[in-house]
């Protein structure tokens, strides 16, 4: 090959490379592809049957506590608002989705009335507990009841992190608790893009 023929296939490859399409840098943990998070069908507060399907056209933020939780649930809806407020208009391409794992004592007016405090667009399901199951297992999520110190109290231990789904409705990313809003709000603006 001559010193020509070589310059001439550098830049070939080269120019490959360039048009290649480059993986968004994402902050979460990027699960595209994932085999599994690709149902969600839960009553939300009010009864109403709701599922993953409804919120395509939005970058949809599933994340499963209990409302008596003392800290990480409470401070990840309150990153989702923070969120939602720093994407401007854009936040209204947000759907925070709270799934309780505490069918027993978060009926469905609790959990309405506890997202709510966060969002008035926040959505809240609450299913019995074998849906709640069912559904911890399709996004292979961990809770589990923990006795409190008095008698019948309880707490819940369970996978502290939220899945986010693209507009197009698949499962991308998922996000730890404590990685803080402005590492979240920079992946979902991303996915708003089209990344």
């Amino acid at each position: 090959m001559t010193l020509l023929n070589r310059g001439i296939a550098a830049c070939a490859i080269a120019l490959l490379a360039a048009c290649s399409p480059q993986k968004p840098a994402f902050k979460g943990i990027d699960i595209t592809g994932a085999e599994y998070a690709r149902q969600l069908a839960l009553p939300d507060s009010g009864g109403k049957p709701r599922t993953l399907a409804e919120f395509k056209g939005k970058v949809a933020v599933v994340f499963f506590g209990f409302t008596q939780c003392p800290d990480v649930c409470p401070t990840t809806l309150a990153e989702i608002a923070e969120v939602k407020r720093q994407l401007g208009p854009d936040g209204d391409k947000v759907q925070a989705v709270f799934v309780t794992v505490d069918p027993e004592r978060d009926t469905p007016a609790v959990v309405g009335a506890y997202v709510a405090g966060f969002g008035r667009d926040f959505v809240g399901l609450r299913g019995s507990l074998e849906q709640t199951q069912a559904a911890a297992k399709e996004f292979k999520v961990f809770f589990a009841k923990v006795p409190g110190k008095g008698e019948g109290s309880y707490t819940i231990d369970h996978t502290a992190g939220s899945f986010v789904f693209d507009p197009q409705g698949r499962v991308r990313l998922f996000i730890r608790h404590g990685g803080g809003a402005e590492a979240m709000a920079s992946d979902l603006k991303l996915l708003i893009g089209g990344a």
